[in-house]
């Protein structure tokens, strides 16, 4: 029998050490960043999330966050903010009653200024949910740290109901090249073009769990949930892109079609109907368009998503003006252009609020006022796009924005710089 076994065993290396050659490979995506930058933080912060210490709770206006080196990507989870470094080592700082910082922080106050989280390889992204925090290094591997909930609680991370409070592993048998995270779920697109996904399922948002599974796995437990898994797609589909909203997921294929799934409530995933999308479903109502669709976010409830043209529109629930289309406006089924601004080069979405990058670096926002996140220095809601301003942006150009549940982080650049 050994015998027998170890023909095995030497069969199966070779895979293995393919898949290894790959990772040496240095994965690249354009979503990876390139510019680095200095970070302003803006909105509510009252566990650290805004990275100013323990004296500031609020910012109406955006502020800068002193950290160590130049940053080329920061990211807004629900209640902490992830820095990720020229160098790429990672920063975070923000609320870690449930390890989304991936760090000690047992020394008082320690959690409301930026430190670095112990990672050896460089990291290429970051994101961020409600309270887990994924990184993806050059050669292709994720890390994770913190843990997914559902309307229940804690669900774990990747062993049922276990809190990774430092960075662990993601099991992968092939090179991931782009993470997205939901409030409470992972998206991984690897090099091949497959899509894996892993977190919450209760609101269809892994496109590969079954509604009668999809609380805590049903009879097959958390596993199934927690442990990354391929969506799976009749035909020939490769995936080069995914996004997510808090509960919803957007995947963009090779071939063209945009894919969708998870909570469609308010038809923030362009679907005629409201029910839950469990398995992916072919958004036909993005076939329509002349160019491409380069760029996706969703909140709550809406999302927005951007063409090649630079040309931004929302979908999805209008109120306190999160779809930036104007007061008298309902809800969208479809992609309807938002006006009044210059043509962008990104975007994101809070909970409640929106955003838009221009390509001349300036930002807009729009929605629900409530937490300071807009920029305008009121809570007055804003149903159209208005330009932030701010000591802070005089004389820079933002690169990039992300939004949390309470608050808001920028990544600008001095225009000398540019």
């Amino acid at each position: 029998m050994p015998a027998k076994k170890t023909p095995t065993k030497r069969k199966f290396d070779p895979i293995v050490e393919d898949a290894k050659d790959l990772k040496k490979v240095k994965v690249f995506h354009r979503s990876h960043g390139k510019e680095a930058g200095q970070v302003l933080a803006l909105g509510q912060g009252e566990v650290g999330q805004l990275g100013l210490g323990e004296d500031i709770m609020e910012r109406k206006k955006p502020a800068l966050v002193s950290l160590p080196e130049k940053v080329v990507q920061v990211i807004a989870g629900g209640m902490h903010t992830v820095c990720l470094g020229d160098t790429g080592h990672v920063y975070t700082f923000g609320c870690n009653d449930e390890g989304a910082l991936g760090r000690d922080t047992t020394e008082e106050g320690s959690e409301m200024v930026p430190a670095k989280v112990a990672l050896e390889e460089k990291v290429v992204q970051v994101s961020a949910g409600d309270s887990h925090t994924a990184a993806l290094t050059e050669d292709g591997t994720v890390y994770t740290w913190g843990t997914f909930r559902d309307n229940n609680g804690v669900i774990g991370l990747l062993e049922p109901f276990e809190i990774c409070k430092a960075p662990v592993k993601v099991p992968m048998t092939e090179p991931v090249v782009k993470i997205a995270s939901g409030s409470n779920h992972l998206v991984l697109v690897t090099l091949e073009g497959n899509l894996y996904t892993s977190g919450t399922a209760e609101q269809g948002q892994l496109g590969r769990v079954p509604e009668h599974f999809s609380d805590r796995g049903g009879r097959k437990g958390l596993g199934r949930l927690l442990v990354p898994q391929m969506v799976k797609i009749k035909g020939k589909v490769h995936f080069k892109d995914a996004f997510c909203g808090a509960y919803h997921t957007f995947a963009v294929s090779k071939e063209g079609p945009v894919y969708g799934f998870g909570l469609a409530n308010y038809h923030q995933l362009g679907t005629k109907n409201t029910k839950m999308c469990f398995v992916p479903v072919k958004l036909v109502c993005f076939k329509n368009s002349t160019t491409s669709w380069v760029d996706f976010s969703g909140g709550q409830h809406h999302s927005l998503c951007l063409d090649a043209e630079g040309q931004v529109y929302s979908l999805g629930r209008a109120e306190y003006g999160r779809l930036g289309l104007g007061e008298a406006v309902e809800e969208k089924s479809d992609p309807t252009p938002v006006m009044g601004m210059e043509p962008a080069s990104g975007l994101s979405c809070g909970a409640s609020v929106s955003y838009a990058v221009t390509r001349e670096g300036s930002v807009y926002a729009w929605g629900m006022g409530t937490n300071l996140q807009l920029g305008t220095g009121e809570e007055d809601d804003e149903w159209s796009p208005a330009k932030m301003t701010g000591k802070q942006l005089e004389n820079r150009t933002v690169l990039m924005v992300s939004s949390g549940g309470q608050h808001t982080v920028l990544l600008v650049k001095d225009k000398q710089e540019s």
